[in-house]
């Protein structure tokens, strides 16, 4: 049964991969309003909506782990868009807090990713580049998908882990330069 769970759970990271390196990231980035993170920043402050950013992350992480294998199928991929949704809102939030901008545009973006991720990356946006990016963000949260199968403890474990992701990506993408060009945090 386990062994049956994880090649389907494989197989499953391996499609979030080839979905989220073709258009997934794009549609993802399009998707987010870079105005309202502006006000959310101005409202609230960078640290407040990092804060709610991963709320909102370990609340689909405590979901997709709350009834085991079950919930962990289906809930995953679910898991997935969203956690990268918040990983763009945090990044794009720092980004605006360092620049004073909020407009970005999707290539420079993914630098930023792919550098906050320390993945090396040259100025073109390729879609090896893509690729990369998204098999070092699955790589990352794969390996706690394992810890989800248990009932309860799974939802603990998912949002958890979930959480300390995005307050990581934060605080990488803190130590970034953002002067007109993408700087590889050392």
């Amino acid at each position: 049964m386990k062994k049956l769970a994880f090649r389907t759970i494989s197989a499953a990271l391996r499609s979030q991969v080839a979905g989220l390196s073709g258009e997934g990231f794009k549609q993802i980035f399009d998707k987010i309003d870079q105005h309202g993170i502006k006000e959310g920043v101005d409202k609230y402050g960078l640290d407040k909506y990092i804060e709610q950013c991963a709320v909102l992350a370990a609340t689909t992480g405590a979901v997709s782990g709350s009834g085991g294998m079950f919930t962990m199928l289906i809930g995953v991929p679910v898991d997935m868009v969203n956690l990268v949704g918040q990983q763009f809102r945090v990044t794009m939030a720092v980004m605006y807090s360092s620049r004073g901008n909020y407009r970005f545009g999707f290539e420079e973006f993914m630098q930023m990713i792919a550098t906050s991720l320390k993945i090396e990356t040259g100025m073109a946006l390729t879609k090896n580049l893509l690729e990369t990016v998204a098999e070092r963000l699955l790589l990352m949260l794969g390996s706690k998908a394992a810890r989800r199968f248990v009932p309860i403890v799974g939802a603990v474990i998912g949002g958890a882990t979930n959480y300390i992701f995005i307050k990581r990506v934060a605080a990488r993408a803190k130590e970034i330069e953002f002067e007109g060009r993408v700087l590889i945090a050392m």
